[in-house]
């Protein structure tokens, strides 16, 4: 299982602004019951996962996630620190960790995210 491969495919979901794009990347990289937790929401699903994608797409216009840190992996899981930052720019406005679970398919089966760098209210 290319666990690195599967990051970089979950991450490429956060970034496709193109609705339509977007929900056949989500079809194509995440299980039909996939969870996604993080400090802010909880969803499971295809189309909760979508929706949480699009809610964040809207408060960041403009925004793209990247990798912060190598992805490491053991088994069928991986952890990786991301960065969300206007595109181009150096310094990122959030930073977090995720700890990724993936199906024996490739697919993601859920994902638990932790906020390290938060902007400030």
């Amino acid at each position: 299982m290319d666990l690195q491969n599967i990051v970089e495919r979950y991450l490429a979901v956060w970034n496709e602004t193109d609705p339509t794009a977007r929900r056949k990347l989500v079809e194509d990289v995440w299980a039909a019951d996939g969870a996604y937790t993080d400090p802010l929401t909880a969803v499971r699903g295809r189309d909760e996962f979508d929706a949480a994608l699009a809610a964040v797409q809207a408060q960041f216009p403009g925004f793209a996630f990247r990798l912060g840190s190598p992805v490491d992996t053991h088994h069928n899981v991986a952890r990786f620190t991301w960065e969300l930052a206007p595109e181009g720019a150096e310094e990122a406005l959030v930073v977090g960790f995720d700890v990724l679970t993936a199906t024996e398919d490739g697919r993601v089966a859920s994902v638990v995210g932790f906020l390290d760098k938060v902007p400030s209210a």
